[in-house]
């Protein structure tokens, strides 16, 4: 770029305090230096984009190359006369693109083009300082034919110099700019790492773009358009492959699904990919978005609905807004409309699949239940839609709602999986339909479920529920073992829990510990009672409740419960009916309170002392013979 020109003119200051920008811009504003080669193929594409406004049949030319720390980049755009150059390429916030100065947009046609350019914020080529030690740009104007070729050179101190060259220095318009890196930032001008951050950036942008890495070979092209969401194929099983291939490439995985996410009325093209593998619902995934064809974010995270976390979208808008770093979506009601909108998308892909396609909606669902369930919860026609496919766990096995509803028109169900896992044998054995609402979502779905089928009741499983679906003992029998019951009830009063006697299946079980939330609330409030003052002692003990406490209940039916009621001693009945309250909680997998704990050291021990005791009665009786 070396030619006889007039001198250069006496240095001018940015109007900016150039190495505290470039600390904003690589520190707060930007997340790494790879934005630099954004900057550079924005202000390539917006000349073009003005140039083509001002002359349709002007050629479009985009040339990036890259060799021993320089990069360069030549476009056949709009150019800038010598003072543009000095208004538009040092100063921050002024923008060719932004009109009202007398500059590109007042010019015939522009104005309807000013939609079409990508930058926005008139940061330009400043930016590219993160990066370069000196910035280099050789341009000649398109609206001015008989204005010479300027030449703008700026280096990293602060300062700027801009002259006029020969008419044969530069001959067509456009605009090259040629990047020095400086020292510690070489890596960012190799070959490679331009070339791959331009394909990453550039890839849609609306005009060809070539690279060429000065070793003699071809320019390859950087741009790769339609887009694969845009392209036809042959078949849809073809345009599938094609696409599960673009995920694979872009996201490195193949999905289960892809989704067209198409809002004409938005300017939003894209498509969203199903994830193979399960994800946690509290997981914000990187949505991959493109503004008129330039990569803005691969982290976007406010692109879909939180339930939506098992799909990961990439797409291009030329609707939404940008943050000031043009690295992510500025949240404003475009994007919340443009969110609820996708969102209806990913609900009538799944419409769809429970109409046409239950095989593909069973694998689906085999792997991403949470995310339908998610949604469900706000969206009643979604939880009818969806009920024949959502699986729970019940007492009657893994299956559907639809499936239980229709064996059980009374659903119980339990808040804990704990809970539930200690009753399903019993409930299932005495037909009681119990579900285990103890997982992400469930509780909630349960609750909706009366809405959607109201012929259906739903109940949280209680205590009373449980006793009465098992079969009583002869009135004969209880009577008989009153002086038991009355020993049982007596030793477990301290821990708030009655006892009761029933016969149930299976036999192997012989005590069951039943609890419900109104029962908990009552423990606690007597627990705070307890350690109060006189002022809460007085509020607390107002609002004692009238609901049934804790239950063990002993099964008739085992053998061990039959020897434990017929003991003669009193003593060791009672601590043998410690013994059972301790192992039916253990089972229940509750934690265990202060009081239970010290129970459970006391049956422990007396059974031991009981153990050894008769030991020693038995070795006695031995010696005496």
């Amino acid at each position: 770029m070396t030619s006889t020109s007039t001198p250069p003119s006496t240095p001018h200051s940015f109007q900016v305090d150039l190495r505290g920008l470039v600390d904003l811009l690589s520190h707060h504003l930007y997340s790494s230096p790879r934005v630099y080669v954004r900057e550079l193929l924005q202000n390539a594409v917006d000349a073009i984009t003005a140039r083509h406004a001002l002359d349709p049949a002007a050629e479009v030319r985009i040339r990036l190359s890259a060799s021993a720390g320089r990069v360069t980049i030549e476009d056949s755009g709009i150019g800038l006369t010598a003072a543009e150059a000095h208004s538009l390429l040092a100063t921050i916030g002024r923008s060719s693109k932004r009109g009202g100065d007398g500059t590109d947009l007042d010019e015939p046609g522009l104005e309807a083009t000013r939609q079409e350019f990508l930058g926005q914020f008139g940061i330009g080529l400043l930016a590219c300082f993160v990066v370069a030690r000196q910035i280099r740009v050789v341009t000649r104007s398109a609206r001015d034919p008989q204005a010479a070729p300027v030449e703008w050179l700026a280096t990293d101190d602060g300062s700027y110099t801009v002259w006029e060259l020969p008419h044969e220095a530069r001959p067509e318009p456009g605009t090259t700019v040629v990047l020095e890196a400086r020292p510690g930032a070489t890596e960012w001008a190799a070959p490679a790492k331009v070339e791959e951050l331009a394909r990453d950036y550039g890839s849609l942008l609306p005009y060809d773009i070539t690279f060429d890495d000065g070793e003699g070979g071809e320019p390859r092209p950087v741009t790769d358009r339609p887009a694969v969401w845009d392209r036809a194929f042959p078949t849809p099983a073809a345009r599938r492959v094609a696409l599960a291939g673009h995920c694979a490439q872009l996201f490195g995985f193949t999905p289960l699904d892809s989704i067209d996410l198409d809002l004409p009325v938005a300017g939003v093209r894209g498509v969203a990919y199903v994830l193979p593998e399960p994800t946690s619902p509290a997981h914000r995934a990187g949505h991959r978005v493109h503004l008129k064809g330039m990569l803005l974010t691969d982290r976007a995270d406010n692109l879909l609905p939180d339930w939506a976390f098992f799909v990961r979208a990439v797409l291009d808008t030329d609707t939404l807004r940008p943050t000031a770093s043009r690295e992510n979506l500025y949240d404003d009601e475009t994007l919340a409309a443009v969110r609820d909108a996708l969102g209806a998308r990913v609900r009538g892909w799944l419409a769809e699949l429970a109409a046409s396609d239950p095989e593909r909606l069973a694998a689906f669902l085999q792997v991403h239940h949470l995310g339908v369930k998610s949604m469900a919860r706000h969206d009643s026609e979604l939880l009818g839609l969806m009920l024949p496919w959502l699986p729970f766990e019940t007492s009657d096995g893994s299956m559907s709602l639809q499936e239980f509803a229709a064996a059980h028109t009374d659903i119980h169900f339990t808040r804990t999986v704990e809970e539930f896992r200690q009753i399903a044998p019993i409930a299932a054995a005495h037909g009681l339909g119990v579900i285990n609402a103890g997982y992400t979502y469930d509780a909630d779905l349960l609750a909706l479920l009366p809405a959607v089928r109201p012929e259906l009741k739903v109940t949280e499983l209680d205590a009373g529920a449980v006793t009465e679906r098992l079969d009583p003992v002869p009135t004969a029998t209880e009577l008989a073992l009153a002086p038991f019951l009355a020993t049982a009830r007596t030793r477990l009063e301290a821990q708030g829990c009655d006892v009761v006697l029933r016969a149930f299946q299976p036999v192997s079980v012989p005590a069951l510990y039943l609890d419900d939330r109104q029962a908990r609330q009552e423990r606690d409030r007597t627990a705070a009672l307890e350690s109060a003052d006189s002022l809460w002692s007085g509020i607390l003990g107002s609002l004692r409740g009238s609901a049934p406490r804790a239950r063990l209940v002993l099964n008739h039916n085992n053998p061990l419960i039959r020897r434990i009621a017929a003991l003669p001693d009193e003593a060791l009945t009672g601590t043998a009916v410690e013994s059972l309250y301790g192992q039916a909680l253990l089972m229940s997998q509750r934690p265990l309170r202060p009081a239970d704990s010290t129970l459970l050291n006391r049956a422990f021990l007396g059974l031991l002392e009981w153990a050894t005791h008769s030991t020693d009665a038995r070795d006695a009786q031995e010696d005496q013979k």
